[in-house]
């Protein structure tokens, strides 16, 4: 046979690129492109440039308020984690989004609702949310939406499910967080804030332990809802006057320095396990009296030298004047050093249980609507010792005409494919699926006789080995060697599910059936 047409449709991928020849005046595709094995394969590493991005990198989507309502139950109260403000109070709600079936689990959300009228232009809302939604980094509880619906306004950001800063350092239940954690946490948000820094948005409003989120894995990132005021003309700060920057209190204005003020506040948090007025914790700090200022639950385990040094920057923070405070390069060059047990995973220090990510398993292939012969009901079913059995009591039956050969050919060489195919077929019908695999290929590759049932019987092999992309190749093989083969195309319908190409699996089991159905017409 001089060519092959593959059987299978373009796939459809969630995010589709515009391939090379797809513009103006290039040919047409064909109808059913043939599929590699590496277009299967895992992406590489992103470069260098590209390690600081968050590994959970979304779109920025503006999304409606009837999506929000539903993620969040119709904002329900018993889903709100947290509200701040003034006058008008600001609810943050969780939730997740709707998605169609077989697009994964729903992913998890957080929604803070702004009080009314609190940014009355929405095309002014939508700039600073589009501002912010455009930081993406591993350190940020990144901003993945807004909604301006009438006189509502939104922002949407990835969820966070292992609480605040505040919990876990004020209000702990089973453990205290441990030293080299609240090390971890400072070095983490001054990353986070040399980030949004070098980004051009260097204004963080009323950085607190309550902006500290923890992750799925325990790991420490900077809440984005401060990177936007809680209002157009509202102020950046609602905690006790106790705590905001000195400049703040005399200008009403926020600077990069304010922020370095606030994250000496945090420093603060992390020392002691408790909140101490700037003032006070600068008294101490002059008086040297370091372990009164230490959290008595760490109960001396910590490093002196580390606590010295994390007190002389909190010190540098809490500067009366602006100009005297480090900038958050400066934050991260002394941070980082003090780090400690970078093996040990933040959800062991935070004495948390492993994030296990819940994948649910491929749907199998649905099948289609009218009577199923038993090699369609078994590939519906994804029933591969149900198909390997089939394969086995149907033997070599399908191949009768696919080979001619000559009195010339029957050589030695053809006794020992014949032999290395029949210890292949003792191997299938015994289950030792990798030495059947050695065998068929001996048979293949000496190519004097073409058998679809081999190919058939190798791609059942490597579905058993966990091999989809060779499985999806041999069934494609089998095709070609007899195109309306309804087992070639059955082959093909389990390889694309395990690939988890639900659709094209579908189409493909539906054509099958009709070509099963077609051939038992005509033998009629």
């Amino acid at each position: 046979m001089g060519c092959c047409r593959s059987s299978l449709r373009a796939v459809t991928h969630p995010h589709p690129e515009k391939p090379p020849g797809t513009g103006a005046g290039a040919a047409p595709m064909a109808r059913r492109p043939s599929f590699s094995a590496s277009a299967h394969r895992a992406a590489p590493p992103p470069p260098p440039a590209a390690a600081a991005a968050s590994s959970s990198e979304a779109g920025f989507a503006e999304f409606s308020l009837a999506e929000l309502r539903a993620a969040t139950g119709g904002f329900a109260p018993e889903n709100i984690v947290s509200e701040s403000g003034d006058k008008a109070p600001n609810f943050v709600y969780r939730g997740r989004l709707q998605q169609g079936q077989g697009q994964g689990p729903r992913r998890a959300i957080a929604v803070k609702k702004f009080g009314k009228m609190a940014w009355p232009d929405p095309k002014q809302f939508a700039e600073e949310a589009r501002g912010v939604g455009r930081l993406r980094h591993r350190r940020l509880a990144n901003l993945i939406g807004y909604c301006c619906d009438g006189d509502e306004r939104l922002l949407v950001a990835e969820f966070m499910p292992n609480d605040t800063l505040a919990k876990h350092v004020f209000h702990w239940e089973n453990q205290t967080i441990e030293w080299a954690m609240r090390l971890r946490v400072a070095y983490h948000i001054a990353e986070a804030l040399d980030y949004c820094s070098n980004e051009g948005r260097p204004l963080y409003h009323d950085l607190n332990a309550y902006r500290v989120l923890f992750d799925e894995n325990g790991d420490p990132r900077l809440s984005c809802f401060g990177l936007m005021k809680n209002s157009r003309d509202g102020k950046s700060y609602s905690t006790n006057l106790a705590y905001t920057p000195p400049e703040y209190l005399r200008t009403g204005r926020v600077t990069p320095e304010s922020v370095i003020f606030s994250f000496g506040t945090v420093l603060l948090d992390l020392l002691s396990g408790k909140r101490i007025p700037p003032s006070h914790a600068l008294d101490m700090m002059r008086g040297n009296n370091i372990q009164m200022l230490m959290d008595s639950h760490l109960e001396g385990n910590y490093s002196t030298e580390e606590a010295t040094a994390l007190v002389d920057l909190a010190s540098q923070c809490l500067q009366y004047e602006a100009r005297d405070r480090p900038n958050t390069k400066k934050l991260v060059n002394i941070l980082e050093p003090l780090q400690t047990k970078l093996e040990v995973p933040s959800y062991e220090m935070l004495g948390i249980p492993k994030h296990e990510e819940e994948v649910p398993p491929p749907p199998a292939p649905q099948p289609p609507q009218h009577p199923l012969s038993p090699m369609a009901e078994a590939c519906s079913r994804m029933d591969l010792t149900a198909i390997q059995q089939i394969l086995v009591s149907t033997h070599y039956r399908d191949d009768e005409g696919s080979n001619e050969l000559s009195f010339q050919e029957w050589t030695q060489q053809m006794r020992d494919m014949l032999d290395a195919r029949k210890r292949g077929d003792l191997a299938f019908r015994d289950k030792d699926f990798k030495t059947a695999i050695e065998c068929y290929t001996q048979f293949v590759d000496v190519g004097t006789m073409v058998s679809p049932t081999v190919y058939a019987r190798r791609s059942l092999c490597h579905l058993m080995c966990d091999q989809p992309d060779a499985a999806l190749r041999d069934a494609m093989q089998a095709q070609c060697v007899y195109p309306e083969w309804p087992t070639a195309f059955y082959m093909q319908a389990v390889a694309l599910s395990k690939l988890d190409m639900q659709s094209d699996a579908k189409d493909m089991l539906s054509e099958a059936s009709q070509l099963e159905e077609k051939k038992q017409k005509n033998s009629r």
